[in-house]
C-alpha cells in the first residue's frame, strides 16, 4: 500500500498544504513531505494523529473496499411515485444519502407539486430539464423554466409546483429527501 500517496490524496481532498497538515498534527513540514514521498514511515501514534487531522481513522484508511460503480443507469435508480402530489422522484445515485450531496430526478405531473420541506441546514440546487415550475421559498414564489437553475440556503420552507408539468434535477446538501 502506498501510505504516503494516500495521505497526500487525503490532504489535497481537504485543501490543506503540507505545512497546514504539519501544524495540525504537530509535526514538521519536512516530515510530511518525506512521508508523502514514502521516504519515511510514521509510528502508529503519529499516523493516527495525521489521519484524525484528515477526518478519517486507521480502519477507513486501510480499508480496500471502495464503491466500484461509477456510472449508474436508469435501471439502477430508486423511484418513488407520489400519486397524491402528482410527482415521481428518482434517486439517480443509489445510496446517495451517505454522501454530502444527493442528486435526484424529479418529474412533476401537470398540476402536481413536490413535498413541502421545512427549513433545514444545508443548500438546495435544481436544474429544470423540461417544462416550467414555480419555486415556493418561504413567502416568495419564483418562476423557473427549462434550461434554468436555482440555488438557495434551505432555511425557509420550500417546494415546487407545476401547472404544466416539469422534469428537473434536484441536489440537496446535506440530503433531505
Amino acid at each position: 500500500m502506498d501510505i504516503g500517496g494516500k495521505i497526500k490524496e487525503l490532504r489535497l481532498m481537504k485543501n490543506l498544504t503540507q505545512e497546514e497538515l504539519a501544524d495540525r498534527a504537530e509535526l514538521s513540514k519536512g516530515f510530511i513531505s518525506q512521508l508523502e514521498r514514502n521516504l519515511t514511515s510514521p509510528s502508529i501514534s503519529t499516523l493516527t494523529d495525521i489521519l484524525t487531522c484528515l477526518g478519517t481513522n486507521l480502519k477507513e484508511f486501510f480499508s480496500d473496499s471502495e464503491d466500484t460503480q461509477i456510472v449508474f443507469k436508469k435501471t439502477d435508480y430508486f423511484e418513488k411515485i407520489d400519486e397524491e402530489r402528482g410527482n415521481v422522484i428518482q434517486w439517480v445515485i443509489p445510496n446517495a444519502q451517505k454522501n454530502s450531496m444527493e442528486p435526484i430526478l424529479v418529474t412533476i405531473e401537470k398540476g402536481g407539486r413536490t413535498e413541502s420541506l421545512d427549513p433545514h441546514e444545508g443548500e438546495e440546487f435544481g436544474y429544470l430539464l423540461s417544462g416550467s415550475a414555480d419555486l415556493h421559498l418561504g413567502s416568495k414564489t419564483y418562476k423557473v423554466r427549462a434550461g434554468e437553475s436555482f440555488y438557495f440556503a434551505a432555511k425557509y420552507r420550500h417546494y415546487l409546483t407545476s401547472p404544466t408539468g416539469a422534469k428537473l434535477l434536484w441536489v440537496s446538501a446535506p440530503p433531505s429527501f
